[in-house]
């Protein structure tokens, strides 16, 4: 591993070879980038009631600040994302020809920003307290399209923090969300015992499969499920709760919203091998 120096910011640690950066947002200044950001507000094709597009400020010290907040009565977070997922727009009636020819599919984006290989890496201090959690992750636009992951690509995901101070394994999924879904995981299970330490969470994508870094350490390698195919980033938040039956969040989230816990980015910035 090496160190990867960005003027007035912390540097990357980047994995042996030649490097250079084609993305980043160092989350400079005092309003987020909507030209490389949009938020995630609906999930295969519905609206989540804890998403909310007004979730996240830059503090003017380089961090996007991701906040636990109350609207409308209920807890809400927020999700941010460089791409879109091509099944999670909500449906809007729509026929060819006839009334029963009812394209299945919502409104069609461009993405923002995606790339095919590279390693992909975020600075980030957990949240604090219990009631929400956070991820870094990539996602397909097209996914669960095919059966074939080179074709129509995988969810990736490099950090996932369900509970404060511990991280999740790394997983791969592929196939869709439904009958067709398949799952690799490697790693994870660390518990950072300082809170309030910000911590490097990345991936090596080649053609290969996926490699994991936790602060410039490897964490695992998966060799399942490889994408051929350019995807996107995502920084996301969610309440706890909201996924169970009864779809109410825990009491732990009125907690984390009275204390007023954060998730805090410092930088999230792209690599891709330099061409000999």
């Amino acid at each position: 591993m090496k160190f990867y120096k960005v003027k007035d910011h912390e540097p990357s640690i980047l994995p042996d070879g030649e490097w250079e950066m084609t993305w980043s947002d160092e989350f400079d200044g005092t309003e987020l980038d909507r030209s490389k950001w949009d938020y995630r507000m609906s999930m295969m094709q519905l609206e989540h009631p804890a998403w909310t597009d007004r979730g996240v400020e830059l503090d003017g010290n380089s961090n996007a600040v991701f906040k636990i907040m109350e609207k409308d009565g209920r807890p809400v977070s927020s999700q941010l994302q460089t791409g879109y997922n091509y099944m999670d727009q909500p449906l809007e009636k729509t026929t060819f020809g006839n009334e029963h020819l009812q394209w299945r599919i919502g409104k069609l984006h461009e993405n923002k920003f995606t790339q095919k290989y590279g390693y992909f890496e975020c600075r980030c201090r957990l949240q604090q307290m219990l009631g929400w959690w956070s991820a870094f992750w990539i996602q397909s636009p097209m996914i669960g399209a095919t059966l074939d992951p080179a074709v129509s690509g995988s969810e990736i995901d490099v950090m996932e923090c369900f509970k404060p101070g511990e991280v999740h394994t790394h997983n791969v999924f592929t196939g869709g969300y439904g009958k067709d879904m398949k799952r690799a995981f490697v790693g994870g299970g660390y518990d950072h015992e300082d809170m309030t330490a910000f911590h490097r969470f990345g991936v090596l994508w080649d053609e290969t499969g996926y490699t994991f870094y936790v602060d410039g350490k490897e964490d695992g390698h998966i060799s399942d499920y490889v994408s051929h195919c350019p995807e996107f980033i995502l920084i996301t938040t969610e309440v706890k709760g909201y996924r169970h039956a009864d779809h109410q969040p825990i009491p732990e989230a009125w907690e984390a919203i009275k204390a007023g816990d954060t998730f805090l980015v410092d930088y999230v910035r792209v690599f891709a091998k330099k061409e000999k």
